[in-house]
């Protein structure tokens, strides 16, 4: 098997970053189709206005449904090729992003993320998560290349709310490990191929950020203040987590999150916050070394992540309950074939049950 990284074609990421976004776009089209939620668009639009007119860039605005389902591509699709836009910019959440490179790729022309919130590493990967319009996770669409440009303005991302920052070290959190996991089975990345060591060395830097300045990040986002924890944890959650998981690979963690889409009660929680709950899961189901398990409830309660069914909303918590989400978990086509050793719903319903245990009795210390 080859060995394949792939990545943005172009990354920036810093305050005000959005008064350049007209420059960096010009390189990729002239007539823009800007997607995205009601609360991404209004963060952006006096400086992506501005910035287009000095650019020359002709665009125009398409809010997003909400969920990136077949549904809601088809028609932002039809909308696009309709006003004849030679680009598409994605602005907002993972949902929003995803949708947009997925109309970009339909249309065959460049996109443009721009994430108004650190909340996942979808910003930066060839990859959308298709969801049913109800919200149920349904099947990854692997795209044949990264954005074109992903555009961080982390002025914006001070001013969301903190909880989508936590979520999105939530995500991140499960870089390094899913990584360590298909390094031992070679398991294929996301293009197709072998793990390089450089995103293997990535996902680990990844961690290590999240563990050194997670906590202060929170606290600079808290007080929607600029610091260099802040970038850090930005440039983890976005970049590093997002080269990490994509040339390396995704495990159990996330194969546990998409399970869990099952159970209604659940919809709530962010993405990242199912995730880090699929990291505790993944590590008791690989019998991790207990001082790993406890650096990582440690690093979670102390930033406010979940690490326990109830914190994801599910009131009952019962093998009953939650074998269909292992089932789903372990479907057919889910990463947790990546994992080094054949895992069974049995065996991930009793690693949910006792990484619920755990994090219970390490809130109770």
């Amino acid at each position: 098997m080859t060995r394949i990284m792939i990545a943005p074609g172009r990354y920036v990421q810093g305050a005000g970053a959005m008064n350049e976004v007209g420059k960096h776009v010009a390189l990729l089209g002239k007539k823009a189709l800007v997607l995205g939620g009601k609360r991404g668009l209004d963060s952006v639009r006096d400086a992506m206005k501005k910035s287009f007119s000095e650019n020359g860039i002709e665009y125009f605005e398409e809010h997003f449904g909400g969920e990136c389902c077949d549904q809601e591509i088809d028609r932002l699709t039809a909308i696009a090729k309709q006003s004849g836009a030679d680009v598409i910019v994605g602005v907002g959440g993972g949902k929003a992003l995803d949708t947009a490179k997925a109309v970009a790729e339909y249309m065959k022309v460049p996109v443009a993320s721009i994430p108004t919130i650190a909340a996942t590493d979808a910003p930066c990967s060839a990859l959308a998560v298709i969801y049913t319009p109800e919200g149920v996770f349904e099947r990854y669409f692997v795209l044949p290349h990264n954005p074109n440009l992903v555009l961080v303005d982390t002025n914006i991302i001070a001013k969301a709310p903190t909880r989508l920052l936590v979520s999105g070290m939530g995500d991140a959190l499960a870089t390094w490990f899913e990584a360590e996991a298909c390094s031992f089975t070679k398991a294929p990345n996301m293009p197709g191929g072998e793990g390089t060591a450089a995103a293997l060395a990535l996902a680990k830097l990844c961690y290590e950020l999240l563990l050194e300045y997670g906590l202060d990040a929170k606290i600079a986002c808290e007080a929607h203040a600029v610091t260099p924890a802040l970038e850090k944890i930005v440039e983890a959650n976005t970049l590093l987590s997002g080269l990490g998981f994509e040339s390396s690979g995704l495990a159990a963690a996330h194969a546990v999150h998409d399970g869990m889409t099952v159970l209604e009660e659940t919809h709530k929680a962010y993405h990242g916050e199912k995730v880090s709950f699929g990291t505790l899961t993944q590590l008791v189901l690989q019998d991790a070394d207990p001082d790993t398990i406890y650096e990582v409830l440690d690093f979670a309660c102390s930033i406010g992540l979940p690490v326990t069914l109830k914190q994801l909303g599910l009131k009952e918590v019962s093998y009953e309950k939650l074998l269909p989400a292992a089932e789903a978990a372990c479907a057919e086509g889910t990463t947790m074939a990546n994992m080094p050793f054949k895992v069974t719903p049995d065996m991930v319903v009793n690693a949910m049950l006792g990484a619920d245990a755990l994090g219970r009795a390490f809130l109770e210390e």
